[in-house]
């Protein structure tokens, strides 16, 4: 049986979703087709555009020198940030799983850190925080540890900067949470009367019950981690000798520093392509490590 709808609902239905269509197409579906024709242009803001071909891409490989250590220091603050976050989301979303008192109230405190992180005044109050006479350097040397050249060195300011993306773990932690809360009790129990250990457990019933949530979060926040710019831009400016050089920041200075427009489109399509290889190989490989339950197996 067919259930046909009136006309006039259809006239309706666009003029509701018709705001989204208008801020859709002005502010995602443009801009990105733009960028695309600009990639191949040597447009220069306040310029005319003229055709060049693939010489934006062939320059971005040959002959600029920051493009490829913009890259490799983008390549290892993915790593750490990436690494560290899943990792510190899960450790944390395992004690909360824990029934005690208050327990509302302290998963509520440690997504704050996601709602305040990756603005400029947190960036800010980071930077003021591991300067050497800091507040963290004056903890370390108070329990008589050396204080840190956080910024002194090209792979501590690194780190320190990937420090800030951990730090925001919170909706990492929730999706780890609510996906712990999935988890049937009975496995655990048949895992204790075989004499199964919390490690063993861990490793056998936890993380394939949760590894469809890793591959979400994984995805997620190495998209996000490869468009960082507040952080480096803020605390370090992409110092020192460029160790915190982000690609982000390579995209800001073509764009707005130096106004080459078309060799900035060039940058960011370069990064899609490196976001969607990486998103493809992940996918293709998840078959041999993501469980699901339907399919009972890896």
């Amino acid at each position: 049986m067919t259930i046909k709808i009136p006309q006039k609902y259809n006239y309706v239905g666009f003029i509701y979703i018709l705001p989204w269509i208008i801020g859709f197409s002005v502010f995602q579906l443009y801009p990105f087709v733009a960028s695309f024709i600009y990639s191949f242009t040597d447009y220069v803001l306040g310029r005319r555009p003229n055709f060049i071909g693939f010489r934006n891409f062939v320059h971005m490989f040959r002959v600029d020198p920051h493009f490829l250590q913009s890259l490799r220091v983008t390549f290892i603050f993915v790593l750490m940030s990436v690494t560290g976050k899943l990792s510190f989301a899960l450790f944390i979303a395992l004690v909360l799983n824990i029934k005690v008192k208050l327990i509302s109230a302290f998963r509520t405190v440690y997504y704050i850190p996601s709602i305040l992180g990756g603005s400029v005044a947190i960036s800010v109050l980071w930077r003021v925080l591991f300067v050497r006479e800091g507040v963290v350097n004056h903890i370390l040397t108070s329990i008589g540890l050396p204080a840190g050249n956080w910024y002194g060195r090209p792979l501590n300011a690194l780190f320190t900067i990937s420090l800030l993306s951990i730090w925001q773990f919170g909706s990492s932690m929730v999706l780890f949470l609510a996906g712990l809360k999935q988890i049937p009790g009975e496995l655990y129990e048949a895992a204790r009367v075989d004499g199964a250990g919390r490690v063993y457990s861990f490793i056998r019933i936890t993380l394939p019950q949760l590894s469809p949530i890793i591959l979400f979060n994984l995805v997620m926040q190495t998209i996000n981690a490869f468009q960082e710019f507040t952080s480096a831009f803020v605390i370090t400016g992409g110092g020192p000798l460029r160790g915190t050089y982000l690609y982000g920041m390579k995209l800001y200075e073509e764009a707005f520093a130096n106004f080459r427009m078309g060799y900035a489109s060039a940058l960011s399509w370069a990064l899609f392509i490196i976001i969607l290889i990486f998103t493809v190989i992940v996918f293709k490989t998840s078959a041999k490590w993501v469980y699901y339950e339907d399919d009972g197996k890896f």
